[in-house]
């Protein structure tokens, strides 16, 4: 089979666009229901989502104070922001309706649905009173959505570049949760223990991973299982080993494949490399850094391989 670059680079985006869109609603969602289960000042700053997103240059251009209203707003409600969800949604449907000829019908209908949803309620959502429910709806619409394209698209060149856009956006996130969120409560260990195993569980609950890690691991959550469970569970669809392994499937179908292949390869063997021993919060930034330079090297690759000729 064979498909235009510009065909295979809009569906590889669709993917990654909404993944996206689902992870940061996920991540928002967690972040608000820890706000209302620990005490006033216990929990990180709302900046912490703007890092996890590397959004601080967007940010800057939106507000100075970094406050819940200010980064939910951005999130949440500024359709022109490229860290928000209805950016990411906009960007998603975009892509898909350039390329309805190679999607099942029924994949187009639901991501303009979400996409009318989002610019209707989103700016009305940003408030506590409603701002579950948008979330919980985008999450919903999101697996849907992923769900029909799963179950219905022939296993081409099509379905293999939206699965590696989506596994790779989804390991870039997982990676920079991790980065983010472990470091800032590895930073504050030793001044509220009452409150650690909360913020573990939130780091898990954006993954949408806690209730995985209960039943593989155990009820307890500790520091250093969490971050050895998001990287190295190969059964959980959400850690970076599966991810990595999911990309891996794909890549042997697609000609020219030999620059992804080697970079794959070298990162499921950076990943081989994790230590499950106490984590020291430099130590694991360097690691996190480290195989995110790998990652992006990944999309270069694909890039450059597949979506700047005509032909794939």
């Amino acid at each position: 089979m064979t498909m235009l670059s510009r065909v295979a680079e809009r569906v590889y985006w669709m993917g990654r666009y909404l993944e996206r869109a689902e992870c940061t609603a996920r991540l928002v969602d967690a972040y608000h229901h820890m706000v209302m289960d620990i005490p006033r000042g216990s929990q990180p700053g709302w900046d912490i989502l703007v890092r996890i997103l590397d959004a601080e240059p967007v940010a800057a251009e939106h507000y100075r104070v970094a406050n819940e209203a200010n980064v939910i707003r951005l999130l949440m409600s500024e359709d022109e922001a490229a860290c928000s969800i209805p950016y990411a949604i906009r960007a998603a449907r975009e892509n898909v309706r350039t390329t309805r000829d190679v999607l099942p019908e029924e994949v187009w209908e639901l991501v303009n649905e979400l996409y009318l949803y989002s610019r209707d309620q989103a700016e009305k959502s940003v408030g506590r009173r409603h701002r579950q429910d948008f979330l919980q709806e985008v999450v919903s619409r999101t697996q849907v959505i992923n769900g029909v394209w799963r179950n219905t698209l022939c296993r081409d060149h099509a379905y293999r570049f939206i699965k590696v856009g989506q596994l790779l956006e989804r390991a870039d996130m997982a990676t920079r949760i991790i980065d983010v969120g472990a470091a800032d409560i590895l930073g504050r260990e030793g001044t509220q223990q009452a409150i650690d195993h909360l913020l573990w569980g939130t780091l898990l609950q954006s993954l949408s991973a806690l209730g995985a890690y209960r039943r593989q691991v155990g009820p307890v959550v500790e520091p250093d299982s969490v971050v050895a469970f998001i990287f190295m569970e190969q059964d959980f669809p959400r850690s970076v080993r599966f991810c990595l392994s999911g990309i891996r499937e794909e890549l042997p179908q697609l000609k020219r494949n030999e620059d992804a292949l080697r970079i794959i390869e070298r990162a499921r063997r950076k990943l081989r490399r994790f230590s499950r021993e106490p984590w020291e919060r430099d130590d694991l930034h360097a690691f996190i850094d480290n195989l995110q330079g790998v990652l992006s090297d990944l999309h270069s690759a694909i890039s450059d391989t597949w979506f700047r000729l005509e032909g794939s």
